[in-house]
């Protein structure tokens, strides 16, 4: 993966923060079937693991690949389910989503509902890309309009800022950690900040353009032309900053 070892920097506060061994971890989010879910597994090699995800394909792959007893007595399962509606059957010891809550309107009001399926002392922790304010994402709606797509994207309200965030989880009880994070990739290939985007924020874009690849052309010449000019390639390399944000609380034993 691009960054997967980053993805992983806030682990030691997850687990600094919550029981040893969870009994139960759930990950609610779009799985990283391949990074995240399984170092939560290496992390915690005793609990019991669900994995969440609202596309077949992508459990169907963590069935075969993932799925079964963890190599320290635990186990890794996987179901289906959708980050908007999904609700805790039982109590549970950590809850974790990783770079999905910024597709979900409102996201910041479900807290309520997870912190109170954590017991006593028990954690939820997430992340999201904060990186709406950057050119890719500016030229981004700045172009949408110009190509019918003013409806399409929402990044203005996509996530809360780090302070929203602490206020919104302190007001739930919590005791939590917010941070911001800045990691400069260094990306190559002919069109790096084009290929990156194309798996994150423009999706929406590419989507609503799926049946129509002349416009969906017109757009992309246009964007891409736009961040070369953003985002000059260098000698080694084409720097791509990406800010995110984390946050781990702590529900009061």
């Amino acid at each position: 993966p691009r960054w997967g070892w980053r993805q992983w920097t806030w682990g030691p506060p997850v687990s600094t923060r919550s029981p040893a061994c969870p009994d139960e971890y759930l990950d609610v989010k779009r799985l990283h079937v391949d990074t995240t879910t399984t170092l939560i597994a290496e992390r915690w090699p005793t609990a019991h693991i669900t994995g969440y995800d609202n596309s077949a394909e992508m459990l169907d792959r963590a069935h075969v690949e993932h799925e079964g007893p963890t190599a320290g007595g635990g186990r890794l399962d996987f179901a289906p389910a959708d980050v908007r509606t999904w609700t805790a059957g039982e109590p549970h010891d950590l809850i974790v989503s990783n770079a999905t809550l910024q597709w979900v309107p409102g996201h910041a009001d479900r807290f309520a509902d997870w912190v109170t399926a954590l017991r006593p002392g028990g954690t939820f922790a997430f992340q999201v890309p904060g990186n709406f304010a950057a050119p890719s994402h500016r030229l981004m709606r700045d172009l949408a309009p110009r190509h019918g797509l003013a409806d399409v994207l929402r990044h203005d309200d996509a996530v809360l800022d780090p302070s929203d965030y602490l206020a919104r989880l302190a007001d739930l009880g919590c005791t939590a950690d917010v941070w911001e994070t800045t990691y400069v990739h260094l990306l190559t290939g002919e069109d790096p900040v084009l290929d990156w985007v194309k798996g994150t924020g423009l999706r929406p874009v590419l989507t609503a353009l799926a049946d129509d690849p002349e416009r969906r052309e017109a757009f992309l010449d246009e964007y891409r032309a736009a961040l070369r000019e953003a985002y000059p390639a260098g000698a080694h390399g084409t720097p791509f900053p990406f800010r995110r944000i984390f946050a781990v609380a702590r529900r009061e034993a």
